[in-house]
């Protein structure tokens, strides 16, 4: 059977019934997918996940059709409440289908949960104590985590590092690397780190202070690139290749300059905030680790590369990405649930890869929309239609 196209053409005229229904034949949704639409989420569960619940707050869920990843059409979940982000994804979708649309990959799903040992007598005999009894900590942590360890998961390794000059005198800091496979991985890595801690305070003499995960996720990375023939961008009078120069001088101007850097990365997690809200995913875990990987060299600087070669012009995004497909938010909202069934059901890996593609296509619209008519034409259309639409509520009401 033919996969079906993600090319919805005037998909944006339809009302959002209509949208819903083209919704549902797409990715064959039942009636409680349905129903998961209109916001899922009762309030007695509302108030299992956080303290002291009053209420739910609703934010629209949207769709950006388009996409092709990996040679699959898709269609993206979005929650966001800002005006043009869709519409420009959409867009930039629709621009790098000319090319075959976005190719991504990911390591394996590593976290580091991280020990800190104070008042070490001696950083050197501490770190060799690690090293030689390396094997027998981590065998100590294989029965912590079993459904980990099952699906082919569990604690890899520990790595010692030194940081001689801290505010707070010299320390020593143990690195547990963990695959936690669909998980995002921070209960099962706080865990471990929690029960390592008493052995190595034994092992070097010294104080365990904190025991939690690292937000700089760098061992799990997942990264997405696309190649898009230049005469895509000629549309009237605007010539193709010098749009596609402008993309590049743009980035540019982002990786030298932090202050453009913030504004142009911020961009890119329109996309990803988006779809990880839409999917249950900690979109601030996300965001911190990408932020902090974006000034890996002691400058933050942009996390995209674009450059022009020959007659395209090539984009490409990595970044740290824990995301998880199992457990957390994604058990108990309905509406999470529907779309990661919208996805196709990913792991996590796979929703990793997703999400940086997302990531990149928002960065090719709004360079796109800056090196030509400016970023506020989609934003101020969308702003006068959102008023006048209340505007005419307010005078309805008022007969």
């Amino acid at each position: 059977m033919n996969e079906p196209s993600s090319r919805l053409k005037g998909f944006y005229r339809l009302s959002p019934q209509e949208r819903a229904e083209v919704l549902a034949r797409w990715a064959d949704l039942d009636a409680s997918d349905r129903a998961a639409l209109q916001g899922g989420l009762a309030l007695a569960d509302a108030d299992l996940l956080v303290e002291n619940v009053v209420g739910l707050y609703s934010l629209p869920f949207a769709i950006a059709p388009n996409f092709i990843i990996d040679g699959r059409e898709m269609l993206i979940p979005m929650v966001i409440e800002e005006p043009s982000v869709v519409a420009a994804l959409a867009n930039a979708a629709r621009l790098a289908r000319a090319g075959g649309g976005f190719s991504t990959g990911s390591t394996a799903p590593v976290m580091i949960g991280q020990i800190q040992l104070l008042d070490v007598p001696d950083a050197v005999s501490a770190t060799e104590a690690i090293e030689a009894q390396k094997e027998a900590l981590l065998a100590e942590l294989e029965p912590l985590h079993p459904t980990i360890r099952r699906l082919g998961g569990g604690p890899l390794d520990l790595q010692v590092r030194r940081l001689d000059e801290t505010p707070a005198g010299p320390m020593l800091v143990v690195h547990l690397l963990m695959d936690t496979r669909d998980a995002m991985g921070a209960n099962a890595v706080n865990t471990a780190a929690e029960a390592l801690a008493p052995r190595l305070e034994a092992l070097t003499q010294g104080r365990a202070l904190l025991r939690i995960l690292s937000n700089l996720s760098d061992r799990r990375r997942a990264w997405a690139s696309c190649r898009i023939p230049v005469n895509a961008f000629s549309q009237g009078d605007l010539d193709g290749g010098r749009v596609a120069r402008g993309i590049v001088e743009a980035n540019a101007f982002a990786w030298a300059d932090p202050y453009r850097a913030a504004t142009h990365n911020k961009g890119i997690f329109n996309g990803i905030d988006a779809v990880a809200l839409a999917t249950g995913q900690d979109w601030r875990a996300i965001e911190a680790g990408a932020h902090a990987y974006a000034a890996r060299d002691g400058r933050y600087r942009t996390l995209t590369q674009w450059q022009v070669e020959e007659d395209s012009l090539v984009g490409r995004l990595e970044i740290p990405l824990a995301v998880g497909t199992v457990g957390g938010l994604t058990r108990y909202h309905p509406t999470a649930r529907l779309a990661l069934k919208i996805l196709g059901q990913p792991n996590a890996r796979r929703l990793a890869e997703i999400l940086v593609a997302v990531g990149l296509a928002q960065n090719l619209a709004a360079l796109r929309a800056l090196v030509t008519e400016g970023i506020q034409r989609g934003h101020m259309a969308l702003h006068a239609r959102r008023r006048q639409k209340y505007s005419e509520q307010a005078q309805e009401s008022s007969r």
